[in-house]
């Protein structure tokens, strides 16, 4: 019996294996990906490293696509008990110009604007909220 053919087999079969889950590694989707045309406008992070680390976004996007938005949000990055915001605005509408740390994070004239809220709490848990203000 000739066992060299199956060997050969079972090496092309591995490496073809192989090239497949390094292909999928690489073709990911990511934010180009999403139709809801997303561009990160202001964002803030708290200089303190060795406590939380908050984060917050302002994003404005082309439509509201909410199971995007809400994806847009798990992608961004996130410390351990650390919090994560990203509130959406509509491209051409009335944004703020700043960011601050704390419960309230711009300018209440703005809250009318926005149209989405996505928020991972320092355990992880995940909010959407549409409309939050």
């Amino acid at each position: 019996m000739n066992k060299k053919p199956i060997f050969y087999t079972l090496v092309a079969a591995i490496l073809i294996l192989i090239f497949l889950m390094i292909k999928s590694s690489f073709n990911q989707p990511g934010v180009e990906d999403m139709k809801a045309g997303f561009k990160e406008v202001l964002k803030y992070r708290n200089a303190n490293n060795t406590g939380p680390v908050q984060r917050i976004y302002v994003v404005t996007v082309k439509d509201s696509i909410w199971k995007e938005l809400e994806d847009y949000g798990n992608l961004m990055p996130h410390t351990k008990y650390g919090n994560t915001k990203v509130y959406f605005f509509m491209e051409h509408t009335n944004i703020p110009q700043s960011l601050q740390p704390g419960e309230v994070n711009f300018d209440p004239q703005f809250n009318s604007s926005c149209i989405a809220l996505y928020e991972k709490s320092a355990m992880s848990q995940v909010a959407f909220n549409k409309h939050p203000f």
